[in-house]
This record gives structure tokens, sequence and C-alpha cells, in this order.
């Protein structure tokens, strides 16, 4: 008994020492790199510090203040459903250590959280070392290590949304590995269930290496028949795990079919991505930098020394033939999905990435440290001529690699990564049996430096936010929507003219029109685009409106940066000089509030017409008027908006021009600089507005009376910029100094706004709006008083198929209309009007998830009754 305990304790010192070993050596290079709480700097960058912090947030004030926008939030641009976000970014039970950290101490919390992913990792690994009996003792410390640090780790760091598979990974296998040689299932079925649940994605990459290992593991099975039968039992097993998880597969899977899955590929080319060869570099410590993020080679580092070993497990006579040839299949179908693109898109479940490639890299590593931990046993050791065989080898790869002239990869590197490999196969020549313990220990460390070093290599290329710059931000965020929820706590949206990120609405818990994800819906970009906002295929941000597109859409606030003392604290994403007619409500030191009394409610009587208007024009001011004048029972011909002239045009080195709009100036001499200078004087008070093609931003540097342009400057339609308001008389000089040889002046034009005829509009639409008595995110209740010619409640909430809508009482079906927006037929007069949002599936998705759960449950305690009948 006694001995039984001893073991079992030096057991759980090695688990808890491949839990703190990697924390330790990660922890000790954010010390280095000043990441809070270890300094000022902080792991956020590109889309963890772009998107996923902003998740973080909106996570946390879903659970602590308002679950109901787990469903539904109005901060997700326009409108969003919220499952499918959750599903794909959210729902790691890990994220709720970040509870724990106030918005603007979330970086500190992202720091803990990646530190605890690194260490569960090293963990879960040495966990499957254990049970497996593959490794044994102070040598597992190597394997886990590396396994949770490998060069897919590293390079994802900043993706923490998919770590969590490298902690299930190894608990999946082992499940699978108990479902095979010991008929068990319930391992199997739950531990992969969690990761459909916490990762959907990966959970599709795990499910299909899983059958990969399956076939690995056949041959030593007995016979066709026992084959078979673990065949069925794998599949039952997978389907059930699909079952439970259910709940939350079935509502996101729609929801990606209305959002992600429709820039699913539908031609596939048989045809190989880059240069194959060019993965060799990826075998060198550090073969990483910010230009492998948008597209690269796949990130496979694991050390030499165990990629030496799992090369020698294809020619190690102790394996079964079959079993090698097997293997050598897999790993050859790896390697083809690193670089053929049918393999690659099978992979990615139908799309390209969008940036981070081959995503399932880390199953690879997986496989080779696996492959490895065979090998590698106390007692193995290479003969004299592999090692010679092997050194060659390796001095040949690191010679080719660099003639490939790789930007990822210097002299320094390939030097240093040559010795590890050199080391490695000494290290493969010396015999155990002198000094194990000894032995062990270099083993230990080789791999540690080894991995630690090619860590450490890569995340010195990456760059990163401040925490002030993050949490200085957040602060003046905050404060401003707490101050305007305090003046108004009702249901409404607010426009701004700074940004930190397209999810600011996320991060400070309001209602807007930005959003950053992968979720997006295309209706809303592309009815963004269409009236002006810069949009894209995962993003759409209102930073150009109009007194009729914040009329429309119910911006009943508006939030101006403030220049302070020390110049501008906040990044400038717009100019609004219309908004400082709006009366002030309240201010910070960073931040003016300001009341648009023009605003709209989120649902308003229209006129019918709505119900059957087109799109007819790309002209996005056009589109604007055509909308409202629609909504007000007007004629459309009668536009808000009037064409305006320029007063003057100045031409420096390039050719003039009668007409602006249209024209592709040249430079005259391609070695001075080249301008086009336009100069308009508002003639009345009205608002005036420039509307901008994308060619120009991508090929003119713009500048507004000699102050840079504040313009979010990604957008792929003509955008709408208000130039002017109440400046009668005073001249406005905006010019387009030519970055290339050539500009094309698309959809250059400016416009005011008539603004009596708007005016009049706007008291016809105002005359009946929604009141609303109560609301949550994904309910909205109110009653409304439709005028004689009104016969349709206009919403500005997105059409989705999981909005119920109720009048007075009865179910009603609502129309889309604009392509975009829900619309609901009714009669003149007084009405009880109910939204409520339930996603779609959702309740067949909890049916499923409970039978399979109950199946599970019957076929264990079948399991379990067998194995006791036999014992």
């Amino acid at each position: 008994m006694f001995l039984y305990q001893h073991h079992r304790l030096y057991r759980h010192k090695i688990l808890i020492a491949s839990f703190l070993l990697p924390v330790i050596l990660m922890a000790c290079y954010f010390a280095y790199r000043q990441m809070t709480p270890f300094g000022k700097s902080s792991l956020l960058t590109v889309d963890l510090g772009q998107q996923y912090v902003d998740f973080f947030s909106y996570l946390r004030n879903t659970i602590l203040h308002h679950p109901s926008s787990f469903f539904y939030s109005f901060s997700k641009g326009l409108g969003g459903e919220m499952f499918g976000t959750n599903a794909y970014y959210l729902l790691s039970p890990l994220n709720l250590i970040l509870l724990f950290f106030p918005a603007q101490h979330l970086a500190t919390g992202i720091t803990i959280v990646t530190l605890v992913r690194y260490g569960l990792a090293g963990l879960s690994f040495a966990w499957l070392m254990q049970k497996t009996e593959l490794q044994q003792g102070w040598r597992i410390l190597a394997f886990s290590t590396v396994y949770s640090m490998n060069g897919w780790m590293i390079a994802n760091q900043l993706n923490m949304i998919w770590q969590d598979a490298l902690i299930l990974l190894p608990l999946i296998i082992w499940g699978l590995l108990k479902l095979i040689y010991q008929n068990r299932v319930g391992t199997y079925i739950s531990w992969l269930a969690v990761m459909l649940i916490d990762n959907y994605y990966m959970g599709w990459m795990i499910a299909i290496f899983t059958f990969l290992f399956l076939l690995w593991q056949t041959p030593a099975l007995a016979s066709w028949r026992q084959r078979g039968v673990i065949f069925l039992r794998y599949l039952g097993s997978s389907l059930l795990a699909a079952g439970i998880s259910a709940v939350i597969l079935l509502p996101t899977f729609y929801a990606l079919m209305q959002s992600k899955g429709t820039y699913t590929e539908t031609k596939i080319h048989s045809r190989f991505e880059y240069f194959a060869p060019k993965m060799l570099g990826k075998l060198v410590p550090g073969s990483f930098n910010f230009n492998q993020m948008p597209s690269g080679q796949p990130n496979i580092y694991i050390g030499m020394l165990l990629m030496l070993g799992a090369c020698l497990y294809f020619f190690n006579n102790r394996f079964d033939l079959r079993r090698r040839l097997i293997g050598a299949a897999i790993s050859i179908f790896f390697i083809f999905s690193f670089c053929y693109e049918p393999l690659d898109l099978l992979w990615h479940a139908g799309q390209f990435p969008v940036w981070y490639p081959y995503r399932f890299s880390y199953l690879f590593s997986f496989w080779c440290i696996y492959l490895a931990a065979k090998v590698l046993q106390p007692d193995f050791k290479i003969k004299k001529r592999s090692a010679i065989i092997l050194t060659l080898l390796i001095i040949a790869i690191y010679w080719y690699v660099g003639t490939l002239n790789l930007s990822y990869i210097n002299s320094n590197q390939r030097n240093i990564g040559l010795c590890f490999a050199l080391i490695a196969v000494s290290c493969l020549c010396i015999p155990r049996t002198n000094s194990p313990r000894l032995y062990d220990a270099l083993l230990v460390l080789l791999a540690v430096c080894d991995i630690s070093m090619s860590g450490y290599t890569a995340l010195n290329k990456i760059s990163y936010v401040s925490q002030p710059e993050f949490g200085n931000y957040t602060i003046a965020l905050d404060k401003s929507v707490e101050k305007l929820k305090k003046h108004d706590p009702g249901f409404y949206r607010v426009a701004k003219t700074f940004m930190r990120t397209k999810d600011d609405p996320f991060q400070a818990d309001f209602n807007s029109g930005d959003h950053f994800g992968s979720t997006l819906e295309p209706p809303i970009p592309a009815f963004m685009g269409a009236i002006g906002q810069p949009d894209g295929d995962g993003f759409v941000t209102y930073t150009n409106g109009t007194q009729v597109s914040d009329a429309l859409l119910g911006y009943k606030y508006t939030m101006n940066a403030r220049n302070t003392s020390a110049g501008q604290a906040l990044p400038l994403s717009g100019f609004r000089p219309d908004w400082y007619s709006y009366p002030l409500v309240g201010a910070t030191s960073a931040v003016s509030l300001r009341e648009n009394s023009h605003a709209l409610p989120i649902a308003f009587g229209v006129n019918a017409a709505i119900l059957h208007l087109q799109r007819t024009t790309m002209d996005p001011l056009n589109y604007q008027s055509q909308i409202f004048q629609t909504l007000a029972g007007r004629p459309t011909f009668h536009s808000l908006f009037a064409v305006q002239n320029f007063n003057s045009v100045k031409f420096n080195n390039v050719q003039s021009a009668k007409q602006i709009t249209g024209t592709i100036f040249r430079k005259q001499n391609l070695l001075k600089p080249a301008s086009v200078q336009l100069e308009f004087i508002p003639p009345t008070n009205d608002s005036y507005y420039l509307t901008l093609g994308p060619n120009v931003e991508d090929n003119a540097t713009i500048t507004m009376n000699n102050k840079k342009f504040t313009q979010y400057d990604t957008f792929r339609n003509t955008v709408v910029i208000n130039v002017a308001h109440d400046q009668k008389g005073q001249k406005i000089i905006v010019n387009l100094q030519l970055k290339k040889a050539t500009l094309w002046m698309q959809n250059v034009s400016i416009y005011q706004l008539k603004q009596r005829p708007f005016m009049a509009s706007l008291k016809t639409l105002q005359a009946s709006p929604l009141k609303i008595s109560s609301y949550r995110s994904n309910r909205i209740v109110g009653t409304v008083n439709l005028q004689r010619n009104q016969r349709v409640l206009m919403t500005t909430i997105p059409a989705a198929k999981g909005w119920h809508v109720k009048v007075d009482g009865k179910s009603t079906t609502p129309q889309t209309v604009l392509n975009t927006f829900m619309a609901i037929p009714m009669s003149p007069g007084k009405h009880r009007v109910e939204f409520y949002y339930r996603p779609p599936f959702l309740i067949l998705g909890l049916i499923i998830t409970v039978l399979s759960l109950g199946l599970t449950g019957w076929w264990v305690k079948k399991e379990h009754q067998i194995k006791t009948m036999f014992d």
C-alpha cells in the first residue's frame, strides 16, 4: 500500500511539474517583455487586440449584468444573433477567469488565462503519457513542455479561442484508445462533446484526426470483424458526442449558414498553394513573423530531438510494418494538406482561412510528438551509421533552407537550429544505461531549451498594444457610456467620431452600428456600404453618417472626442461638424455627449410603399433619400440632397480637367509631387457631404484645410463624409495628393442636404413612434398608433428568422425590407407590439441533446454491467 501511494505521489509530482514548467517559462518571457501584470505592455495584438478582447468584455457584461444578450445583442452592428458568435469565440470555460478583471484590466486577465492554457496543455499531454505508459518519470516533461509550446501554440498565442483544442486533444485520444482496446466509450464521447461545445471549428478538425488515428490502430486488432465492430462503435460514439452538443451546434450551424457559411468555396481547384519545399523552413526554430499571419506555411516546430524521434518511427523495426506504413500515409496526408488546396479546404470546413493559414497544424505537431514518444524509449539508441546519415541529411536541409531566402529566418536561427539538431543526434547515440537520471535530465533540458528558444525568437518578432493605450481608452469610453446611461437609461443607438476597434460597443456595452466578427450577417455590411459607410465581409462601422442616416437608424446620442491640453487623446475615425448643432447633455474629460432630437425610435409607422422599394442607384446619398422619402410617403424623385459645384480647382503636376468626378489624373513629372485641390464655399448653413470612391482613398493622401482627414480608411464602396455645417461663406479646401502615378477621381462629388424637405419628412415619421414599455436584448414590447396613411411598422432591427412578432397578442409574420430590416404590415390605429428573439433550432437542439445524453448514459451503464459480469 505504501509503495502504491509513493508511486501515485511521484506521478502527481510529474503532472504538477508538467503544468508549472511551461507556465514559468512563458511567465519569464512575459516579464521580460513587460507584459501586464509584469509591466506596461500587453499581449494584445492583431485579432486579440482588435476583436477578442472586446468579445471578452461583452461576455463579462452578459454574465454579470444582462444574460439575455447571450442570444441577441444590439451591440453587434445594428443588431445580430449571438449564438454563433458565442460558439465560435466565447464558450471556453477558462474565459470565466476573466470575470474577475474589470474592463480596463482585461489585458491582465488575458495574460493569466494564456499562462493557464500553456500549463493545462502540458498537463494534459503528460497525463496522456502516463495513462498510455508511452513515457515514464521525469522524461515526460520533455514531451509535455514541447507539446504545450509547439510552433502552432506560439504562432497562435493571440488566437485564444482555439487554444483549448491542445488541452482537450490528448483527453480525446485517450478516450479513443479506451474505445478501441477496452470497449469503453464514455471518455471519448464526453471529451469530444466538450470540444465541440467549446469550439466546434477546432472540434471538426479533431474529429477528422480521430478517424486517421483509428486507422493507424487497426492493425493491432485481431480480425476484420473486430475492426468492423470497433469502427461502428467509433461512429456511434462520434455521433452521440455531436448529439450531446446539438443544443449548441444546431443553432450555430444555422447562424453560420446566414453569415460565415455564405463564403464557403463552391469551386475547388486541384492545385498546390505554394512551392511545397518551403515547408522545410518551419524546421528552423523561431520560423515565424508577422507576415506569416495573413499567408505562410504551417507552424509545426517541435524541437529537433522530437522531430528526429518522429521520423525514426518509420524505420524502427520494433513496430509493426503495417502500422508504420499507415503512419507514413497519415504523415504524407498531413504534408499534402499543408499545400494542396482540396485537402486544405477539407480541414477548414470548405473555407479558406482569412489570415492564420493551416490552422489544423497543431494536429500534426501532436502526431509527431506522439510518434516520438513511442520511439524515444529509455533503451533507444541509434547506430553510428544512422547518426552519420541523419547528420548529413540535417546539414543538407539547413543548407537548402538558407537558399530559399525566407523573410522569417536568419542565419543565426539556422545556426542555432543546426546546433540543436546535432546535439540531438549525439544524444541519440549515447546509451542511457551509464547514468539514467543524468541522461533524462539532459534530454529534458535539450527539449525545453530548444522549444523555449524557438518560442522566444518567434514572439520577439511581434509588436503589441501597450496596457496604457488599451486601459486609458477603455476607461475614457466606459466613463462616457456610463454618463450617457445615467442621463438616459432607455433603448437607443450611439454614434461616435473615435475608435479603438470596431467592437467598441461590445467593450463598453452600448448599442451602435460597428462590428468586426466572423459571424456578421452579409445583409448588414451590404446595407451599410449602400448608404456610404465603410464595410467589408466581416465588418461594418458607422463613421460617415448624415443627418438622414442618423435619424433613420435611431442614433439618439453622439460622442465627440474632445481636444485636451495634451492634444487629441482618442484615436479619431470620423468628422461630423453637423453634430455640434445638437445640444450638449454631458461631457467627460475626453468626450462630449450630445442629443440628436431627429433620431427615430427602433420602430415607427411608415407608408406601405417601403415594402416594394428596390435599390436603383449606386449613389449612397440618393439611396438614403429614396429610403427616407418612401418611408414618409413622398415622391422619391424629390431628392433630399442636391449636387453642388466646387468653387475652384487647382491642378498641381497633373493635367487640368473641366469635370472632376470620373477623371483619371496623371502625374506630368513622375519625380515631383502631384495633387488636385478642391475649394468649396458653402452658400448656406446646411450640412454638406463629400462622396469618395474607395479608389481615391487607396491612391491619394487627403487633407482638409491642411489637416489630416480623420476618416476610417478601409472601405470597398463609396463613402459619405460630412465636410461642413453652419459654415456659410467659410472656405473649405480638400487636397488630394497622389500616392502613385495616376488617380481615378471615383465618385468625388459634394452634396447639400435640403434641410426643409428633410424636416418635413422627419416630422411625418416622428408622428407614429413605437413607445417602448419594456425591453431586453432579445425582447422589446411597446405600443404604436399608426396614422391613416401608415400601414407598416418599420423597424431598424435586422431581419432574422429567430425574431417573432405579436401584434395585439396575435403572432404576425414580419417582412424584410431593403433586404435588411424587419417591417410588420398592420392597420392604422393603436396596437400593442411584442418582439422576441429565440435562436432557430434551439429547441430541437435541446431535445437532441437530452436524448443523446440519455442514450449515452444507457450505453455506458450497459458496458459497466457487461464488464462486471466478466470480472
